[in-house]
């Protein structure tokens, strides 16, 4: 009977750690520009304001539409297409004069249903935040983040030798940073489903990362032959397929929730499949090389021998 095993794998996958690096180094600066320059391209939930689908009978172009709600009072509405040329995402900032979602929503739909070609347009989706909250959640998000982080670093403090505790963190601020800068490159929607994931990613990437640290150490102690770059290869391998079908099997759910759960999980979706794939190729090439760069050896890792009466003279 065939069984998918990968328990006698004899990769050097360190071989390639300056490559890494330099890639890693590379694309985080990348992410980097991209939320000085760009910014990120919040959600509702974050700076308030009206989200509205509507649906069109037949095929609509968006800057038919933008010109509609331009002379309806809404010049600086933001529209795209959404799913098929026949939905429209309408993002409506928050207007003082129109406080109340549902008139907001059928002012809007009354205009574009008014406009050429927009007889039988109808409102599929009508979300509102005020201001006020979404300036709230963009504070409570990035304490959750921040609270979420130094949890981590206080544990892996404790967790491990210093040069592994620096690799873990190494590990989960590259994932971070990977993520958000991919939403920041391409714009695409931050909101509280979002931050969900990326929390979410912070736990994945520790959890990864802690297997393969563990699994190091533990070498280290019982080995003892082989250098530091052998003996973290080895510990890589023999975690390797537990890593690969750890990853597989949820990466696969969240590729299902990506096609089948709709437009309210898509940033979730892609959050959670970067951070994944991510979050696999940094346990490997950040965590355990930046602990090899630090210089770290079987000495650091074996029990310091407990003093005893006799040891004093």
């Amino acid at each position: 009977m065939w069984r998918f095993s990968l328990y006698n794998t004899n990769i050097d996958f360190l071989r390639w750690r300056k490559l890494a690096m330099i890639w890693s180094v590379a694309v985080l600066l990348i992410a980097i520009m991209a939320l000085l320059v760009r910014g990120m391209n919040l959600g509702l939930d974050f700076t308030g304001g009206t989200v509205l689908e509507v649906q069109y009978p037949q095929p609509v172009e968006i800057p038919q539409i933008r010109d509609t709600l331009a002379k309806a009072g809404f010049p600086d509405a933001q529209t795209q297409h959404f799913g098929t040329s026949r939905d429209v995402l309408i993002r409506i900032p928050p207007h003082a004069e129109q406080s109340n979602a549902a008139t907001l929503s059928n002012s809007i739909l009354h205009a574009l249903q008014a406009a050429e070609g927009g007889a039988g347009a109808s409102l599929a989706r009508a979300e509102f935040v005020g201001p006020q909250v979404g300036q709230e959640l963009v504070e409570q998000g990035g304490l959750a983040a921040l609270g979420a982080l130094a949890g981590i670093l206080i544990y892996v403090m404790f967790r491990f030798e210093w040069r592994l505790a620096v690799g873990t963190i190494a590990a989960t601020v590259h994932d971070v940073l990977f993520t958000i800068g991919w939403f920041s490159l391409f714009q695409i929607e931050f909101d509280l489903t979002v931050l969900a994931a990326v929390l979410a990613v912070i736990g994945y990437s520790v959890n990864d990362t802690v297997v393969v640290l563990d699994r190091i150490r533990e070498n280290f102690r019982k080995r003892r032959k082989g250098s530091a770059m052998e003996i973290m290869n080895l510990s890589i391998n023999e975690t390797l397929s537990r890593t690969i079908m750890t990853s597989f099997v949820t990466l696969l759910s969240v590729i299902v929730m990506y096609f089948f759960g709709g437009s309210v999980m898509r940033g979730f979706s892609i959050a959670m499949i970067i951070g994944i794939v991510v979050g696999t190729y940094s346990s490997i090439y950040i965590a355990s090389a930046t602990a090899l760069y630090l210089g770290i050896s079987r000495e650091d890792l074996l029990p310091r021998a407990k003093e005893t009466a006799d040891d004093h003279p």
